[in-house]
């Protein structure tokens, strides 16, 4: 489905656009145009063909169908080195920083300034700083990136791809990572590249953004384009059915309304550097419990000490009433608490190995209690929890060729087939589409259902407030307040987040 030219100031022209992989095919016939200093929204569900589309435009794959223009001319890079020196380039939404490099080394990678047949690092570190003062990171250029936390490393992304002077930006989940406040310096910046003449393909998830910040939208599902729409005030309903293909009548499952006897007690606990402190509350069995709070506020420090993931200074995690220590994660997993963490690929996911394996992992008790692991007792085990999970894939796939969702589905069942009392979930839905949200949204009032106790950890207020019976509002590393579901909304929860 091709979008025909309709304005003097095309920059980008995309017609036709195809891409087979063997036999099976992943685009057809897609065609749209980007004009001169706008922001055009690239929708649709993990699969749809966004990171392909994007790919192919910023030189990464090659199409097996199809056109571009740039600039008038045509447009066929063979690397991504091309593209950029065209003037298009793309952040990922999978990040691809140097751990062991600095910051202002990560900005500059492939393209360091040298003086005097050196690299020019007071050169580098001047201007990285510039550009991370523009997104609003107060952080040294000098700072190693494996010391960052995940929002703070998305900045670096982004920082780096400002430095181009790219005239295209594909922007793939930028926000993901980012709080409100980081998300809108981001846009505030790209309203002034726009007046520069700077054009954007922005990918996102948060529906709510792209009425933000996008001027036109163009909607795939299943590698065809299915709509394009001259202005981006549409109703996320109408955006949501020409996603996923058919109507959503609901988003958020509906919860039990009468949680059991108090299962999870955290009584004033607090961190060896302060990043949370004496923090209390309880969850009962078949509750779940939000946590709400800006970037920075220590909602995830808080949740991985829980874990036994991060040392806890004072305070006591009690189990039914029962003190539990908590010095390493093994701890926490043999009283029944498992943590499905942020950085799916990261701390998640083994991405070389398959949906078996990974599921396998620390289920061996249960497959292979004598200690001979059988590779058909494993399968067997991993298809029950495909089955049981709605995994679209199967037990010998490699993890690393399902989409976001499905991986994030992947890590939940390699938790929760271990039968726990506790789930912690720590953004459970971030990069990923809104239809596999749905699914992750009725798996966890299934979860709650179950008699655990869930909770949820999420930068996004209306995930937070559509899932939990009760929200507690992390700040500064101080548990501000928590409110019932009934007085639980937007304004109340940033009248907490923000003291």
């Amino acid at each position: 489905m091709a979008e025909q030219p309709n304005h003097s100031d095309v920059v980008l022209s995309v017609r036709g656009l195809g891409k087979k992989y063997g036999p099976i095919t992943v685009l057809t016939d897609v065609g749209f145009d980007v004009r001169r200093g706008e922001v055009l929204a690239l929708l649709g569900e993990n699969g749809a063909g966004k990171s392909t589309v994007s790919a192919i435009i910023a030189g990464l794959v090659r199409p097996t169908a199809g056109t571009m223009t740039w600039m008038g001319k045509p447009h066929a890079p063979l690397s991504p080195a091309d593209a950029l020196s065209a003037g298009v380039g793309l952040i990922h939404q999978e990040m691809r920083l140097l751990p062991d490099l600095s910051i202002a080394e990560n900005v500059f990678v492939g393209r360091l300034p040298t003086r005097q047949g050196r690299i020019d690092r007071a050169s580098i570190n001047r201007r990285a700083e510039e550009q991370l003062r523009r997104l609003g990171l107060d952080v040294a250029p000098t700072t190693l990136v494996r010391d960052l936390k995940v929002a703070a490393q998305q900045q670096v992304e982004i920082a780096k791809a400002l430095t181009l002077n790219a005239r295209l930006l594909i922007f793939d989940e930028p926000t993901a990572a980012l709080g409100g406040e980081e998300t809108d310096l981001l846009f505030r910046r790209i309203e002034q590249l726009k007046a520069e003449g700077v054009s954007f393909i922005y990918i996102s998830h948060r529906l709510d953004e792209i009425a933000r910040i996008a001027d036109r939208i163009a909607v795939l599902r299943d590698g065809q384009l299915v709509a394009t729409h001259e202005t981006a005030q549409i109703p996320v309903k109408v955006l949501v059915e020409e996603m996923v293909g058919r109507p959503l009548d609901r988003m958020f499952p509906t919860l039990d309304e009468a949680p059991g006897e108090v299962l999870l007690e955290v009584e004033n606990i607090s961190s060896p550097d302060g990043t949370f402190k004496d923090v209390s509350f309880s969850v009962r069995q078949g509750e779940v419990l939000g946590i709400a709070g800006i970037v920075g506020a220590g909602r995830t420090e808080l949740v991985r000490a829980i874990a036994g993931a991060d040392p806890i200074s004072s305070g006591v995690v009690k189990i039914q009433g029962k003190p539990i220590g908590l010095h390493h994660p093994s701890d926490a997993l043999d009283e029944g608490i498992v943590l499905v963490p942020e950085d799916r690929k990261g701390q998640g996911l083994i991405l070389p190995q398959t949906i078996a394996e990974n599921i396998a992992q620390t289920n061996y008790e249960q497959i292979a209690p004598s200690g001979w692991i059988n590779p058909r007792n494993v399968n067997h085990f991993a298809r029950s929890a495909i089955s049981r999970f709605g995994i679209k894939g199967q037990a010998e796939q490699r993890v690393s060729q399902l989409s976001g969702g499905n991986q994030q589905k992947v890590v939940i069942a390699k938790c929760i087939s271990r039968n726990p009392r506790v789930v912690i979930l720590d953004e459970p839905t971030r990069g990923i589409d809104v239809g596999a949200r749905a699914a992750i949204y009725d798996v966890v009032a299934d979860l709650a259902r179950r008699g655990m106790a869930v909770i949820v950890v999420s930068s996004d207020l209306d995930e937070v407030l559509g899932l939990a019976h009760r929200v507690m509002v992390l700040s500064r590393g101080i548990n501000r307040g928590i409110l019932e579901r009934r007085d639980a909304n937007r304004l109340a929860v940033m009248e907490l987040a923000t003291t």
